[in-house]
């Protein structure tokens, strides 16, 4: 979905990434992680990670590729799935859809994996996709939030999408800021989808929306947006910028005295890693709405035990959160090792035929189900409000949230 301003080389991968001196390298972005034992009679069943290691968006990717290592070795610990352990392997898809091809038709051909989880931007989904699916007659789950109205036979999406981030949030939005809308975003898919889905909810819901504009990936001044949305008393930005926009957006935003004045700032991605990109103060009451906040572990066990477990095989600076693709990782591991043990058997038509109905009750936020005949998920959402530079929840769904895709 979402797109940022954040390198990460080779070097610093290697020094950083949690799991590095347990992965065998097998070539140029590729990654073995073999299970401590390996005699069942038929072998281990073969997971594929393909997620974004190094390049722009490597703060996600290896958060993803962590909860992945955390979920098979806990698998393994109970003896495996089927009887067989399963075999993790590594592709860096590098954030680049023409490195990612060739590197997912690794897992694909060398090393005929069962299942391939991951993709962060729509446009990886897309270039992989086929790779996976069509030419390599493999299960794909794609786990991060995204705009919806990816309906391909054989690929699951366990992130949320447009009518989950936005029809329990806008109304709360409207209660609690006001009528007036911007719909400030940047120029690619993600922001002109759900933007366009919001207008129906907010006009639906007595909102009107001022203005809609969009602008290029590495734009940094706002100045021009900034004075219309404060000349024409917008009351609710509905952001959509990404990084590295977004944060100079909200600084200028706060500087022009709109938060001081009562405006409100919604964004349906920003999570407890956004939050560090702006000063405290200038983002104080922005809301968002997501499947997952950190701060569930204070009152959900299962979250908190997710949520341990992770940050101690894991302390450094990869994060599990919402907006990474990290529950949506975790959610869809799950789903798929439900679906597998359903099926009895890892044929892609079979565990595909039991994914499409898979349940699980316990995941970060809640228990959470595929919507049959849909291929996306149902999920418990959250709206949560910076204050002071850290989330409190202030509002959640009754139960699971349908997807409304397919």
């Amino acid at each position: 979905m979402i797109n940022a301003n954040r390198q990460l080389s080779r070097r610093r991968f290697l020094g950083n990434f949690a799991f590095a001196s347990a992965a065998i390298a097998a070539g140029p972005g590729s990654w073995v992680i073999r299970p401590d034992w390996a005699n069942a009679a038929e072998g281990p069943i073969r997971l594929g990670i393909a997620t974004d290691l190094t390049g722009s968006l490597g703060f996600a990717g290896n958060t993803d590729a962590n909860v992945a290592r955390m979920l098979v070795k806990e698998i393994n610990d109970s003896g495996g799935l089927l009887g067989r352990p399963i075999e993790l392997l590594i592709e860096d898809t590098a954030s680049d859809e023409s490195v990612a091809v060739g590197n997912v038709r690794k897992l694909i051909q060398r090393d005929k994996v069962d299942l391939v989880i991951g993709g962060i931007s729509s446009s990886m989904r897309n270039a992989i996709k086929d790779v996976i699916i069509s030419r390599g007659k493999t299960l794909y789950i794609y786990p991060e939030g995204y705009e919806g109205k990816e309906c391909t036979p054989s690929l699951f999406c366990t992130g949320p999408v447009p009518a989950q981030n936005c029809d329990q949030f806008i109304p709360w939005l409207i209660k609690n800021g006001g009528k007036r809308f911007a719909l400030p975003g940047s120029n690619y898919v993600w922001p002109q989808t759900i933007n366009a889905y919001a207008r129906k909810v907010i006009q639906s819901s007595g909102g009107e929306v001022v203005f809609e504009e969009y602008y290029p990936l590495d734009q940094i001044d706002f100045s021009s947006t900034v004075n219309r949305i404060i000349s024409n008393k917008v009351d609710v930005v509905f952001n959509a910028i990404v990084p590295p926009g977004v944060s100079p957006f909200f600084k200028q935003l706060y500087q022009a005295g709109f938060s001081k004045n009562g405006g409100r700032l919604g964004c349906v991605y920003y999570d407890e890693n956004f939050l560090e990109m702006n000063q405290a103060h200038e983002i104080e009451g922005l809301a968002s709405s997501l499947d997952y906040y950190k701060v569930l572990a204070a009152e959900d066990p299962v979250s908190a035990r997710i949520q341990s477990a992770y940050d101690k095989q894991f302390p450094a600076k990869f994060r599990f959160s919402a907006g990474s693709a990290a529950t949506g990782t975790y959610r869809g591991l799950k789903l798929w090792e439900a679906a597998v043990k359903e099926a009895g058997t890892i044929d892609r038509d079979a565990v595909a035929a039991a994914l499409d109905h898979a349940k699980i009750a316990e995941g970060p936020g809640g228990p959470a189900e595929m919507a049959p005949g849909k291929r996306h998920c149902r999920m418990k959402m959250y709206i949560g409000v910076a204050k002071g530079g850290q989330y409190e929840i202030v509002a959640r769904s009754a139960g699971l949230v349908d997807p409304k895709e397919c």
